[in-house]
């Protein structure tokens, strides 16, 4: 099992797309891992630069085109600190937070950029931020796009991100389930200090990484989701924020792409 590789930090020589939602998504969810991949393509949906200028401007930034190549900066300073040699690095450009409005047209080229691979691992659906769960929804549908032209799809492994528990913001854990059990990488100390290094080269995003855990990461086979009833931890946390886009909007979205792809029922 891929998960099983992953924790015990196995090198997996099997064709694996990485496909995040941000610039610092991948060294948070599988940073200490990355260098294990042997053949792997990595994929961003965003260019990790909102339109609201907000989070730019809180860094000095006047500029959303500068905000964002600043953060292709960051995460080229984070993949040499982790040692990831990715043999393909492909932005689809979206911009932050507004991923929900194309899910039909991701997932079509994801159909295409996952044919290849024979695992891909993306983020949870767990309503923490929109573009996370789009990564869920986008993978899930891409694959089920090739299995229905009787294509190989890949194996699906997820990540945690964020999410609401009790009202309280968790980060870098799973919403309990039963079900899907979890394995759970322990980093020796040279994983946790290239990892803290690598964190380190997201100075834009110091704030909000520096609540992940640096001594483990974990993994799960994904499991088939309803992408029109709210993800398994229920409450949005993204609801709190105040954006244009709210996990209601993001689910009708979701409906909308899964009637223009002929995609029904959980995938």
């Amino acid at each position: 099992m891929i998960e099983a590789a992953l924790a015990s930090g196995a090198s997996i020589s099997s064709p694996v797309a990485v496909v995040v939602a941000h610039p610092d998504d991948e060294t948070l969810g599988l940073g200490a891992r990355l260098a294990h991949l042997r053949d792997f393509k990595l994929i961003h949906l965003t260019d990790g630069a909102p339109r609201d200028m907000r989070d730019a401007q809180r860094e000095g930034f006047s500029d959303r085109d500068e905000y964002a190549a600043a953060r292709k900066h960051e995460l080229e300073r984070a993949l040499h600190a982790l040692h990831a040699q990715p043999r393909e690095r492909i932005g689809y450009e979206c911009v932050d937070q507004e991923t929900a409005e194309r899910l039909v047209a991701v997932a079509q080229r994801l159909c295409d950029d996952l044919a290849d691979a024979r695992i891909v691992i993306t983020h949870a659906y767990e309503h923490g931020h929109p573009d996370h769960d789009t990564c869920a929804f986008t993978v899930h549908a891409a694959c089920a796009l090739l299995r229905r032209i009787q294509r190989a799809a890949p194996a699906i492994v997820e990540f945690p991100s964020y999410h609401l528990r009790d009202g309280e913001w968790v980060a870098g854990e799973f919403w309990a389930d039963a079900e899907r059990p979890e394995r759970t990488a322990l980093l020796d100390a040279r994983e946790r200090r290239d990892k803290a290094r690598a964190i380190a080269c997201f100075r834009t995003q110091r704030q909000t990484l520096s609540a992940f855990p640096l001594d483990r990461e974990r993994y799960r086979t994904a499991p088939a989701y309803d992408f029109c009833q709210p993800a398994p931890p229920r409450h949005a946390f993204y609801d709190t924020l105040g954006w244009r886009i709210n996990a209601a909007r993001w689910r009708q979205y979701a409906a909308e792409a899964l009637h223009g792809l002929r995609l029904t029922g959980a995938l």
